[in-house]
């Protein structure tokens, strides 16, 4: 066995590098900074990236299996794909592009609600020891880690923020506040007059209907879901950071010179520490045996492996259906009025894989359908 250092503090897994000259966007500061090479340093990674390596490496000595697999080659390109949204730029319809950052933004700020899914000691719902695992961790400082990343911490702004104004320094500060909230209602993400937040209580009952163990600690389960949800997010994300890398560095359709780009480049190298972070956690359960409130035991095979397909389904299936018929829906949104209305959509479609039916029904013929 190598001779790995497996047990981090709380305090290791949130410090950060020294920098010696912080990161700013839009005027305002930033998580991470630049070394004294130039180089971007994300925050809370000092320990944590050679923590999470370790609990990899003795993963797959202890148990010769490798981690769970990230579906990244085969998941659906973002919508409006590359050519669509540079398209509707050229055509003076910035508005999809600029909900579409708008989204990504606070959904990143729901992020920082997985500090709230910790269940304290992890070791009582296992039957085998979780000594020297990320999964051990998880209430010692990987998932507040996590929520900071996405949400700021202190007097610095995380991903949330960092969306916003890599939105604002590519389209010259283009919506307030209240505009956003009804962006955000139009999306169907918050319901009216909540100021752009998920209600608590929907939450909870979406996800006690997707429960498939009563037998498991409902925290316990509900961990697990959110850990599984927030990673197949965090896949679908990397192709959103090609799209918006692309779509944000054409200075001939954006302001910034290239900016706006560089600080999704920050973010993207930031979210690195969660897929792996996560895809480490639910590999060591996996391998597990879980313990009910029975004291039933069940193959962490069976939880993983079921959980990770009723969610993966849902993504994939209804989930990314909604998505895409929201985004149409602000596409058109954006095109009421349009003297060209008609043929600037029907190139808008022809652009992309997904496209209206006969019926209504979205079609989406590209990779993975």
């Amino acid at each position: 066995m190598s001779n790995l250092q497996l047990e981090w503090s709380e305090r290791e897994l949130l410090e950060s590098h020294p920098v010696v000259e912080p990161l700013v966007a839009a005027g305002r500061r930033c998580h991470g900074g630049f070394d004294g090479e130039g180089t971007y340093r994300s925050p809370r990674t000092r320990h944590r990236s050679a923590a999470i390596d370790a609990w990899q490496r003795h993963h797959r000595e202890e148990t010769g299996t490798d981690l769970v697999h990230a579906p990244l080659d085969t998941w659906p390109e973002s919508y409006p794909n590359v050519a669509q949204a540079k398209f509707l730029l050229r055509e003076g319809v910035p508005g999809p592009v600029i909900t579409t950052l708008t989204r990504i933004g606070t959904v990143e700020g729901f992020g920082a609600m997985i500090r709230h899914s910790a269940v304290g000691d992890m070791q009582r719902f296992f039957d085998e020891s979780i000594s020297g695992t990320a999964t051990a961790h998880l209430s010692g400082g990987l998932l507040e880690a996590h929520a900071r990343d996405e949400a700021g911490f202190a007097d610095e702004v995380g991903h949330k923020d960092m969306w916003f104004a890599a939105r604002d320094i590519a389209f010259d500060r283009p919506v307030t506040e209240d505009e956003t909230e009804r962006m955000m209602e139009r999306m169907g993400i918050a319901g009216p007059g909540n100021g752009g937040v998920p209600d608590p209580e929907v939450v909870r009952r979406r996800l006690e209907a997707m429960r498939r163990f009563p037998d498991l600690d409902f925290g316990l389960e509900m961990l697990v879901q959110r850990m599984i949800s927030i990673l197949l997010i965090e896949v679908s994300a990397f192709h959103t950071f090609a799209w918006a890398e692309t779509v944000l560095s054409d200075d001939d359709l954006v302001a910034g010179d290239g900016e706006a780009a560089r600080l999704v480049s920050y973010i993207r190298q930031d979210e690195t520490p969660h897929v792996e972070y996560l895809r480490t956690a639910l590999s060591e359960m996996r391998e597990r045996t879980f313990v009910g409130d029975s004291g039933r035991r069940i193959p962490g095979a069976e939880v993983i492996g079921t959980l990770w397909d009723l969610l993966l389904a849902d993504s994939l299936g209804a989930r990314r259906e909604q998505l895409l018929r929201q985004t149409l829906d602000e596409v058109e949104y954006a095109l009421a009025g349009h003297p060209r209305r008609d043929d600037v959509l029907e190139e808008f479609h022809a652009l992309g894989s997904v496209r209206p039916a006969r019926d209504g029904a979205l079609v989406d013929t590209g990779p993975g359908y």
